[in-house]
């Protein structure tokens, strides 16, 4: 179900986005990837996880633990997010950091399980050594901008395009988002054209008064850009 672009639509621990508001996101979500064809993923909270994968989109988990099921209280494993019905995983986040060879740790593990696996990079440095790992999907999000409105593919366009190089130097393969105060098309659109093949985004769309007019302005900006890039 994943193709590109791709929005990924972060749901974090929201309270606009939490039981019956995150079925609401989850169909506006899909409804606007029906009506343009634009792959859109949510990451909604743990006890959200099986409801919203009910609904046929793609949904990934905003974290799990680098553990092996058994006597870890309190920990997510791998294997309970994919029972819950998930088709990939957010790691690394700014707001979760994780070591790096706990990340190994993920990524291997999660190909196992044929899930797709999303690392989140704070600089180009680390998007690079992260894109060394064989994700399926790093994530590019200077932390400094993330929830301020103030788009990374805007404010500071060379972060973007210099991750891009340097991640398909590594790895060709690995696809390349950007994420950090993504709130529009406009901000979209700036992303794809350069280099990227989507956005990782939450506030602005989870914290907007009126979500599914959001989500289809990015979802046709997306389109757009890839268009005329292809």
């Amino acid at each position: 179900m994943i193709s590109y672009p791709l929005i990924l639509v972060n749901f974090k621990s929201y309270k606009e986005a939490l039981g019956d508001n995150a079925i609401k996101l989850a169909k506006y979500a899909h409804e606007v990837a029906e009506k343009t064809g634009i792959t859109i993923g949510v990451a909604p909270q743990y006890v959200d996880l099986r409801e919203v994968s009910k609904l046929k989109i793609p949904t990934f988990a905003q974290h799990v633990d680098p553990i092996e099921p058994g006597s870890y209280t309190g920990h997510v494993t791998l294997e309970s997010v994919k029972d819950a019905g998930v088709e990939g995983i957010i790691i690394n986040h700014s707001e979760h950091k994780m070591i790096l060879s706990d990340i190994n740790f993920i990524i291997r593990k999660a190909k196992q399980l044929n899930l797709t696996t999303v690392v989140c990079a704070d600089t180009v440095e680390a998007s690079v050594a992260a894109s060394a790992l064989k994700p399926d999907i790093v994530a590019i999000e200077p932390p400094e901008l993330i929830g301020t409105g103030r788009a990374v593919s805007k404010v500071n366009p060379n972060i973007v395009k210099n991750a891009v190089v340097g991640i398909k130097n590594v790895a060709k393969d690995v696809h390349v988002l950007c994420g950090a105060g993504i709130t529009n098309g406009e901000d979209v659109y700036a992303a794809i054209k350069l280099g990227t093949e989507g956005v990782l985004l939450a506030s602005g769309v989870v914290k907007s008064n009126d979500p599914y007019k959001v989500l289809l302005e990015m979802a046709y900006a997306a389109k757009r850009a890839y268009e005329e890039k292809h």
